[in-house]
């Protein structure tokens, strides 16, 4: 008789929570369907902002334009534009979803949330500023080439968050901003000519005077070598090496790594050929060997026999 009782109550309370379950689930749909308008409207004032934001961002290029700042600046003022443009979308969209919300709770619980997204994503958020920083103050714009913390390449875009570089051999190296803006950063074309040196050696027993000026006449006559105030041609003796005499070449020339290369392979062409018409010897390096006895020479007696077969073994074995 109890059991059949507490089998009773429990049927009771299951129904029970049956129905509060099933009035639960018919209130959100319901004010869910109360809500669609709002939230339709709030959608459409997304697009909006997007649409708006592209169009903005058009005409701000377009009227940075004709203004003499660096491309970067003008870069970081259309992505501000449009990241204001977002916020303000962003907010208005918030208040029409949620009629409750006013204006200074939406700040408030913005400022709140961007607190604890930026302690959450800390990285991203510092590769955020350190691009803020870049495109504001770095003296590097798309196109010229840089080497930071071991990598080299020409700057393809720097983004808010990434600097992406393109090497020499084609690949593509995306950076974060951080590395770029607590590294050192050697900008390769901040100016529009570099600098370049080789070494060129002359035998010993050549004069050093003459040699230097077939040098100097050799690179004078290369097309990629600057001329002028500020890119002069500099030869100087630089050592006694262990089998020349060389000489330290240097000249200005483009700043593009294919620039230099291309001028590189053209002045050691020219010096080249220019010490081979003088006459000038570049040496092979040289050997002398010091032995503490004299070393016997055997002559062999004849091609075939014990006495050359001994002469050759006595050679091999003094060798």
């Amino acid at each position: 008789m109890q059991s059949e009782t507490t089998a009773e109550h429990a049927h009771i309370d299951f129904e029970g929570a049956s129905e509060t379950i099933g009035q639960s689930l018919r209130q959100i749909w319901h004010d869910f369907l109360g809500h669609v308008a709002l939230i339709v409207a709030g959608l459409i004032v997304l697009a909006i902002t997007a649409l708006i934001a592209m169009a903005l961002r058009k005409v701000t290029h377009r009227a940075m334009r004709p203004v003499r700042i660096r491309r970067s600046l003008k870069d970081l003022a259309e992505r501000f534009v449009v990241i204001t443009l977002w916020v303000v979308g962003l907010l208005l969209a918030a208040m029409i979803v949620l009629p409750g919300i006013e204006p200074g709770d939406a700040l408030a619980a913005l400022g709140i949330g961007s607190v604890a997204v930026g302690l959450a994503f800390k990285d991203i958020f510092e590769n955020f500023f350190a691009g803020v920083l870049i495109l504001w103050r770095f003296p590097f714009e798309n196109g010229d080439f840089i080497e930071c913390d071991g990598l080299s390449g020409k700057v393809v875009d720097v983004t808010i968050r990434n600097t992406l570089l393109r090497t020499v051999e084609g690949d593509l190296v995306v950076i974060p901003n951080a590395t770029i803006y607590k590294n050192a950063v050697d900008i390769l074309t901040y100016e529009k000519k570099r600098r370049q040196t080789v070494i060129a050696g002359i035998a010993y027993g050549e004069k050093v005077a003459p040699a230097r000026e077939v040098i100097r006449k050799a690179v004078e006559s290369c097309p990629t070598v600057a001329r002028g105030d500020g890119t002069p041609i500099e030869i100087f003796a630089q050592e006694f090496a262990s089998s020349s005499i060389n000489f330290e070449v240097t000249w200005w020339t483009g700043s593009t790594p294919l620039e230099q290369r291309r001028s590189r392979d053209e002045v050691v062409e020219a010096v080249k050929t220019a010490l081979d018409e003088a006459g000038i010897e570049i040496p092979f390096p040289y050997r002398t060997l010091t032995f503490k006895q004299p070393l016997q020479l055997l002559q062999q007696r004849g091609e075939d026999g014990e006495d050359g077969e001994d002469s050759g073994h006595s050679e091999r074995g003094e060798t």
